[in-house]
């Protein structure tokens, strides 16, 4: 008698789809991991991350995007600690100046300013930056009524009322929207500078407030760390904690449909995936898209969210054609110096081991709300463009020995005015959705510790609803 061996059953569908392998997607899937909550993540590219990305070249050490956590929101640190990456951490080398560029010269920041406010008068008062009239207007704060109400406002605005249209021009337009690549008539001040809005309610003036003793003491080695390898050790320490299984490159999810108390997701590859819940750590036009079939008026909330694009530069010299100091991190440019780039950045200065001996690397940065076609351009166009702009600023002679080229399309979410309720109405409809999950910089979070304080909240969030539903 001939037997026929049975089949192995099926192996049961994950609890949970993670769509998106970006720093917000791997963050979740790592909190899910250490709760024992199966998943699959689904990436649309052919490696992890996003819009963090590191490569070496030679003894070159190239981050095309960020370059850093602020560790004074704690939850990057504390995923770099989980990670055993905590004792990689590096501080930025001294001096720690920023400059603005004015009339084509650049200017530092005065010292112990809290993003450009002055907590000091003296450094305030010897600065280039500002015209005198500047000045008084800008000192003049201290005097200003206090907004009554709490209705939500440019950064613009906000800086303009308080300050002066000369603040806003030469420093809340290229540092507080420059660093979001946005418009400083449209990012909302509460929702990317509470700490602004807070001071104003709580003391009638920035100046007032920031100028009292803080209630921590600065961060000891500056504010901001790196790793060795660039920001990307971070996101291979990511992959590397998670099973191999199951994360699945070069796909994306196409198709998303409820289906009796979970979701089916149909993939690129042709695939459908049964799971509980959907976590969308996908850029809010992708979540829109997806979400649509499912609820309309969801999907439009998260479709209003604007994107911006942007690139940047990579530059090597000789040590010795250059003939600026390269003391401190870089610069923004205003709007109105019109030099083709939004900012630069002395990246071998900035952080130790990012450049071989005798030799530096810089960053130039285009694009954004300020010139959104500029990722448009070719890669020569755009060298040509940064090599334009820091030449006269740095004193370079020669070619560089090589160059670097990185886009973001539609990468940097704008937290326009209105972005608080907006995220307020997402996440009503979202409760109205049991099962269904929204992260990413497009909603709750801004920059890389905000993303995984969020990632990491919303999945322990998934594991408590899976516990709740069983």
């Amino acid at each position: 008698m001939t037997t026929v061996a049975e089949s192995p059953a099926p192996s049961p569908p994950p609890p949970v789809v993670i769509a998106g392998g970006g720093i917000a997607g791997l963050a979740a899937a790592f909190e899910l991991h250490r709760s024992h909550v199966p998943f699959v993540l689904l990436e649309a590219s052919g490696r992890p991350g996003g819009v963090i990305t590191s490569e070496r070249v030679d003894d070159f050490v190239l981050d095309g995007g960020p370059d850093s956590i602020l560790i004074q929101k704690p939850e990057g640190l504390a995923l770099c600690r989980d990670l055993g990456l905590a004792d990689r951490l590096m501080p930025t080398s001294k001096p720690r100046l920023a400059f603005i560029q004015r009339d084509g010269r650049l200017h530092a920041l005065p010292a112990a300013s809290v993003l450009g406010i002055p907590t000091q008068f003296g450094p305030f008062i010897r600065t280039k930056l500002f015209s005198w009239s500047a000045k008084l207007r800008m000192g003049a704060e201290w005097f200003i009524p206090k907004k009554t109400d709490d209705s939500d406002e440019s950064i613009g605005h906000f800086m303009t009322r308080r300050f002066g249209a000369e603040a806003t021009t030469y420093l809340a337009e290229p540092l507080l929207a420059g660093i979001h690549a946005g418009d400083v008539d449209r990012l909302s001040v509460k929702a990317l500078f509470p700490r602004f809005t807070e001071a104003e309610a709580e003391h009638g003036s920035l100046l007032r407030a920031f100028r009292r003793p803080a209630k921590t003491p600065p961060v000891p080695d500056g504010p901001f760390r790196s790793l060795p390898g660039g920001m990307s050790e971070l996101v291979q320490a990511l992959v590397n904690a998670l099973p191999a299984a199951s994360i699945r490159f070069n796909t994306s999810a196409t198709a998303v449909a409820a289906d009796g108390g979970g979701y089916v997701v149909t993939t690129s590859t042709g695939d459908t995936i049964r799971a509980r819940a959907l976590v969308l750590a996908t850029p809010a036009f992708a979540t829109a898209r997806l979400v649509e079939p499912i609820d309309a008026a969801l999907a439009s909330l998260a479709g209003g969210v604007n994107y911006h694009s942007a690139g940047t530069i990579l530059l090597a010299f000789r040590r010795d054609a250059v003939a600026h100091a390269l003391q401190g991190s870089g610069f923004v440019v205003p709007r109105v110096e019109d030099s083709g780039i939004t900012a630069g950045s002395w990246l071998s200065s900035k952080w130790a081991g990012r450049a071989p001996k005798g030799s530096v690397l810089l960053r130039a940065f285009v694009g954004g709300a300020r010139d959104p076609k500029a990722v448009e351009k070719t890669d020569v166009e755009l060298v040509h463009t940064a090599l334009h702009a820091l030449r006269p600023l740095l004193g370079i002679a020669g070619d560089p020995l090589f160059t670097r080229v990185y886009r973001f399309m539609r990468a940097n979410a704008q937290h326009d005015v209105g972005h608080l309720d907006r995220v307020a109405a997402i996440d009503r409809a979202l409760g109205t959705h049991p099962g269904l999950f929204f992260i990413g910089s497009g909603f709750r979070a801004v920059g890389i510790p905000d993303v995984v304080a969020d990632a990491r909240s919303t999945a322990k969030k998934v594991t408590a609803w899976l516990a709740a539903s069983i």
